[in-house]
């Protein structure tokens, strides 16, 4: 049954493209209210291509904010496990547009790689599993295991609707493991499964320094401007060692023990690499840790926009009515994403100007999470890299947040395995996305061999 849906695979890779391509030219972008047909146009395609390949039970379910995706094939024989295969059809905005080489919602194939927002987030590495489904059902008409898909439309703003939708439908998402491919391998010769991922805190902090915007010169010196504040505010959240001011944010981060430290300096994220994929001159992070350490075992603060004031061209001396920022602070195992949340909140209370007005939002708070690298479950992702990427899959934590790892793991109580086939140049959240192909092609083989390896390991579930 496995060779005869690799064979598929390899010689139906240009309809794969197809499709792929096809689901990249919506723009379905989860933040922008305007992009709400948008939103309901890719679940529907979505459940349309599932249901042509043979998928059972497809329903587009709804959510507080945008709905899930939700199908099965639950025909394998009565020992075979069920796996949960999740993935996200929500983008980041395309923003700046001038910044790419085509539209960002037109793909454009351009030596090996593909370009579209989405092509690596989440839409190409979702699209790996779609594939590699569809090549066992059109070559033998069935699976080597049961599958349950839960495809969401919020993990770009944080995922605020999935929690309550796993816990009211927990007996609908039962499963022996659940599978993610929405994570990174440092090079297309070095597959890695990510042991473990940070929360997410992302706030927001308003000022409000008077009825409706001064002239500066009639009124500077006299009315503090919000803008000269916010910066003030901002620039005293990190000291000059590059750590968080904020009282009591690192009292439930754990120390890194030596092997630990050994583990994450393994050679393959080094200042030289991480200066190679971003274009940095130079390199800036917490004092007394490696590079490697600054991302995947320290928590951070970003600020990731200021809005407020006069930035056209020319001049306009205005002192601005109301200044607004985003911050974000990415958080480590243990550190609870709510009590963090608060912790800024209260910080950013004490150390405001009593000349204006505050207002804080909380957008979303979610805690990281480590998995347990000794499943059956992981034993066969690393198994299945091995035979699609020649080479042994290695255990490494990964900087970004990934909240439905943490619900998977409480509510659902799975093990998770995260196998992503993204690059770390493949610039997610960034002009001209892209998804490297022969990374695209070996992810559908490398999950064809997964779901096979899987299935027949039944006996060992506990």
């Amino acid at each position: 049954m496995r060779n005869n849906a690799l064979v598929y695979a390899q010689t139906h890779r240009s309809e794969a493209l197809d499709g792929l391509q096809e689901l990249l030219r919506i723009p379905s972008i989860s933040t922008l209210p305007e992009c709400q047909p948008e939103m309901q146009r890719a679940a529907q395609w979505l459940v349309d291509k599932l249901t042509a390949i043979g998928f059972e039970h497809l329903a587009i379910m709804a959510t507080a904010g945008h709905p899930v995706v939700y199908g099965d094939w639950l025909h394998a024989d009565p020992s075979a496990p069920t796996l949960l295969i999740y993935g996200h059809y929500d983008v980041q905005p395309a923003d700046p547009l001038d910044e790419w080489l085509s539209p960002p919602f037109e793909p454009m194939i351009k030596g090996d790689k593909i370009y579209a927002r989405g092509a690596d987030d989440n839409k190409g590495q979702l699209y790996t599993h779609v594939a590699a489904l569809e090549a066992y059902l059109k070559s033998d008409g069935r699976l080597p295991l049961n599958v349950k898909l839960l495809i969401e439309g919020e993990e770009e703003i944080g995922s605020p609707s999935l929690g309550n939708f796993i816990r009211a439908h927990t007996d609908l998402l039962k499963a022996d493991a659940a599978v993610i491919s929405d994570t990174h391998m440092p090079a297309p010769d070095k597959p890695i499964i990510v042991s473990g991922v940070r929360g997410l805190a992302y706030m927001e902090v308003s000022l409000r320094g008077s009825s409706h915007d001064l002239h500066s010169g009639m009124y500077g010196g006299a009315v503090e401007n919000p803008l000269n504040a916010m910066v003030k505010m901002l620039a005293s959240l990190h000291d000059e060692n590059g750590r968080v001011t904020i009282p009591n944010f690192y009292d439930k981060v754990l120390p890194l023990t030596p092997a630990e430290r050994e583990i994450f300096n393994n050679g393959l994220i080094t200042e030289k690499t991480v200066m190679a994929e971003t274009g940095a001159p130079a390199l800036w992070g917490e004092k007394g840790y490696s590079v490697a350490e600054w991302l995947g075992a320290r928590p951070t603060l970003d600020i990731h926009g200021i809005k407020g004031g006069f930035i056209g061209e020319g001049q306009k001396t205005v002192i601005p009515a109301v200044v607004s920022a985003k911050v974000s602070m990415r958080l480590v195992p243990n550190q609870n994403a709510a009590e963090i949340a608060e912790l800024f909140s209260q910080h950013i209370q004490r150390i405001a100007p009593k000349t204006m007005e505050l207002s804080i939002k909380k957008y979303s708070a979610e805690n990281g999470a480590v998995v347990d690298t000794s499943s059956v479950a992981i034993e066969a992702a690393v198994q299945a890299f091995e035979q699609g990427f020649g080479t042994r899959a290695i255990f490494m934590r990964e900087g970004g947040s990934l909240p439905v790892v943490t619900m998977f793991s409480q509510i659902l109580q799975v093990p998770v395995v995260m196998m992503g086939f993204g690059l770390p140049d493949d610039a997610i959240h960034a002009p001209n996305e892209q998804f490297h192909l022969p990374n695209f092609y070996q992810g559908i083989e490398t999950a064809i061999h997964y779901y096979d390896i899987f299935g027949q390991q039944t006996l060992l579930l506990v």
